[in-house]
């Protein structure tokens, strides 16, 4: 039996997923499959959103570029660079846990330790100014253990922490929108969101 297409613009009739059909849980999956599509133009565009002064001297968004560029030349593969591009894109979506926000965004797309890195590079940046605001610069050291501690450590130090320099020739955002493209153009799982 052939499904008759629902134009993709019409709703379904449920209010409870419970009560859904076939049909129109095939519908939404459609709509859901043009979303993910899309969602390379949405991260790009909250990274523009990102070009204004905050306090530095650099943008947020000249920051991420400078990161991105850094890794790029030291020869790091497409998702560890693009993972640099987006490391602090929870900086727009969620200011207050910005480290998690981004590694939520990126989880579906990246390797297990980008995902760590990106998910704690907020904690061990704060090596280097943490003792200047009250807190502890060597909280780090909880994960010294982990298998991902050194790649951590490695990362804030080449690609975060000295990325706020005006003077840096760093690359555009159209040099890094394909890359971005490529790593986001469809998760790596089955559909369900979380890593096996």
């Amino acid at each position: 039996m052939t499904v008759p297409r629902r134009s993709l613009m019409e709703a379904v009739s449920f209010t409870r997923m419970s009560d859904g059909t076939a049909e129109e849980f095939a519908h939404l999956a459609a709509i859901e499959e043009g979303e993910v599509a899309r969602f390379p133009d949405r991260v790009l565009g909250w990274l523009r959103e990102m070009d204004e002064p905050g306090g530095y001297q650099v943008t947020r968004l000249e920051h991420s570029l400078q990161s991105a560029t850094r890794a790029h030349r030291a020869g790091e593969d497409e998702e560890t660079v693009v993972c640099a591009l987006l490391h602090d894109i929870g900086d727009v979506l969620a200011p207050a846990n910005h480290s998690q926000a981004a590694a939520a965004l990126l989880r579906p797309y990246v390797s297990e330790r980008n995902h760590w890195i990106v998910k704690h590079h907020g904690l061990f940046q704060g090596y280097y100014y943490f003792h200047h605001t009250g807190g502890d610069r060597d909280a780090r050291e909880r994960y010294r253990d982990h298998a991902y501690y050194q790649a951590t450590v490695d990362f804030c130090a080449h690609y975060d922490q000295n990325c706020f320099d005006p003077a840096y020739d760093w690359e555009p955002l159209e040099f890094f929108e394909p890359m971005v493209r490529r790593v986001l153009r469809r998760p790596r799982d089955s559909g369900t969101g979380e890593h096996a």
